[in-house]
């Protein structure tokens, strides 16, 4: 199969596609630019795309003979579907792919700003940092905190068990409420909105925006 890659992957990702296919892949930190990705597509069978390529029916046109998208990469609403779906195009994706890694974050996030670690490190390389102070920096703890997690998908549990960790009380508000046994296993509380933003003293969003 011709397969076209609008991105640079891991080495051992592209070792295994071109195992069993011909590859053309904009090999370039840049994203790639409209036309390379209309000239890319002529006469592939296969495209591998991240999310912020647009795919979308122009493209489509211009590979006829294309077989299967493969978006690397959880969203696929910069993919035309529709148009995919008349072409009787299959269009992969990798949910859960980056689940952990947006909790990791999330929590990196909530110790960053309670902790000033930014603000810290800036000054220090600034050569600002003259002595230490009692006050100095003070910052929040974390430990112990409230927790507001808006969403409680797959990303909002994950934050929800790494904040176990640190003894924090977690509220949680949802479209959908979890089930009893499910707020038990990760020890959460369902709060309304209005009552989670006036309790929590971190709130984090995991919603589509």
């Amino acid at each position: 199969m011709e397969v076209f890659i609008t991105a640079r992957v891991p080495e051992e990702v592209l070792a295994r596609i071109t195992l069993d296919h011909t590859v053309e892949i904009h090999d370039e930190d840049q994203p790639i630019n409209r036309a390379r990705m209309l000239k890319g597509v002529e006469n592939k069978e296969g495209l591998l795309c991240t999310i912020t390529d647009r795919i979308d029916k122009e493209v489509l046109e211009r590979a006829p003979g294309l077989k299967v998208i493969a978006n690397n990469g959880v969203g696929y609403d910069h993919i035309d579907i529709e148009a995919a779906t008349a072409r009787r195009i299959p269009v992969t994706n990798t949910p859960g792919v980056l689940t952990d890694e947006t909790a990791d974050l999330t929590f990196a996030l909530i110790l960053a700003s309670a902790r000033r670690i930014v603000e810290g490190d800036a000054m220090t390389r600034e050569g600002e940092f003259k002595y230490w102070a009692p006050l100095h920096f003070l910052g929040l703890t974390v430990s112990g905190k409230i927790l507001g997690i808006v969403g409680i998908g797959r990303i909002g549990q994950a934050v929800a068990r790494r904040a176990r960790g640190f003894d924090m009380k977690i509220l949680y508000h949802s479209r959908t409420r979890l089930d009893p046994s499910q707020e038990k296993h990760l020890d959460v509380s369902y709060a309304p909105f209005d009552e989670l933003l006036r309790e929590a003293d971190f709130v984090t969003l995991h919603v589509p925006l």
